[in-house]
């Protein structure tokens, strides 16, 4: 049976391959992988996922040789400002090779920086959109906050220098800000997990604090790339407290800024701002006490003033009460003899006609008129139904009294 070699095989394979692309070309992908070995030289891992799945539709090995690299390298940073690293999307010059053991790779001989930042700046308005349709946008910003933010849960490294700037600035503005720092990466692969898990652990805790505050120090474009991930900014657009942000950056504003309650650039001027809002609250603070201080004064004075008048209104009342008195008091005197004649006469007059009709009523008067007092046995005797015959009675008469005997009684 007519057959060929392996080796046959690969030195077909390798011959159609450089006469199908015997020029380099360019290729878009993402690094999956990158080391650069002891020697210098560069391998990496590309990859192309599927737009909507992100699983891994092609895939090949790559290399930059040490002098080509020792050029790339460097420059791809100076222009996009992120290194070559996993997670890059890049526009590639390559070259297809095929070697009979190590089988097809690609030789990259020139990268196009534009490319990458212009991956990342779609990656950053395609954050924007699914932001605004997830109806996220405005909600950071629309949390309400107070007059005195004091209690600061800041999310930052604990080395940076950023960190240090921010505190320095709030202890020279002499208030007494209470700082609780939630430690996390804020540059690298591993920044974007880091930050969102200390947002967590801040949202845990939500009521200890007045506001959330993210701060790093300047750097690159890269470097702050992991603010504009949907994820972190996703957090940060719902994030239950007010969102604070000093990223430090001076020409791009992140989306991370974008959707927090008050962006600014450093982590200076967050804690300028702070210092101002107290400011701002301690000089409220002095305003109301100098109208507090202001009415009270005004109250004192139109009490002072309303007692004067009432004490000279009571003055002139018991004035006018006094001389109506002595007025009332001098004509009491001069009646009082006058009442007191004409209450004697009308009592004396009282007394005269009491006396005639007691006098008219006396028993001896009556007993003059015929009528006699009839005892027995010291009772007064008013009928006859109770007398007996031989009964003693004593009659008192106008002028003297006898004793008499019953010898008989008659019913009439």
């Amino acid at each position: 049976m007519e057959h060929i070699s392996l080796s046959e095989l690969h030195r077909r394979v390798r011959a159609a391959l450089d006469g199908a692309f015997a020029l380099p070309l360019w290729v878009s992908a993402e690094i999956s992988e990158l080391k650069v070995n002891y020697s210098g030289h560069c391998y990496l891992e590309l990859v192309e996922k599927g737009a909507t799945d992100g699983v891994p539709r092609a895939q090949a090995r790559a290399t930059i040789w040490r002098s080509r690299y020792a050029q790339l390298a460097p420059w791809f940073a100076s222009q996009t400002g992120q290194p070559l690293a996993a997670g890059v999307r890049i526009l590639a010059r390559v070259a297809a090779t095929y070697h009979e053991v190590y089988g097809f790779s690609l030789n990259i001989i020139d990268i196009d920086p534009s490319y990458t930042l212009g991956d990342m700046e779609l990656r950053r308005q395609q954050t924007i959109a699914q932001l605004h349709a997830d109806g996220v946008w405005d909600m950071n910003r629309e949390l309400p906050l107070g007059p005195i933010v004091r209690r600061l849960a800041v999310v930052s490294s604990a080395n940076a220098a950023g960190y240090q700037d921010f505190c320095n600035e709030l202890r020279t503005g002499g208030y007494a800000f209470r700082v609780t720092l939630f430690d996390a990466f804020m540059q690298g692969a591993a920044a974007e997990e880091s930050i969102v898990a200390a947002l967590e652990r801040v949202a845990d805790q939500a009521e200890r604090f007045d506001a959330a505050v993210i701060i790093r120090g300047g750097g690159s474009v890269a470097d702050l790339n992991c603010f504009n991930s949907y994820r972190l900014a996703s957090h940060v657009a719902q994030f239950p407290l007010p969102v604070l942000t000093g990223i430090g950056h001076d020409k791009d504003i992140s989306v991370a800024d974008m959707v927090a309650h008050t962006p600014l650039k450093t982590p200076t001027a967050v804690a300028a701002w702070l210092v101002d809002r107290m400011m701002q609250a301690e000089a409220a603070v002095d305003r109301a006490a100098l109208q507090l201080q202001d009415t009270v004064a005004a109250a004192m004075r139109r009490h002072e003033l309303h007692l004067e008048r009432t004490n000279g209104e009571l003055r002139r009342l018991c004035s006018e009460f006094a001389v109506r008195s002595r007025s009332a008091l001098d004509t009491a005197r001069r009646m009082l003899p006058v009442l007191v004649e004409n209450f004697t006469a009308r009592e004396r007059a009282r007394l005269d006609t009491s006396a005639e009709l007691v006098e008219g009523r006396s028993p001896k008067r009556i007993m003059k008129l015929g009528f006699s007092v009839v005892r027995m046995n010291g009772g007064a005797v008013t009928g006859a139904a109770g007398l007996r015959p031989g009964d003693r009675l004593d009659i008192e008469l106008a002028d003297g009294s006898v004793t008499a005997e019953v010898s008989g009684t008659a019913q009439p």
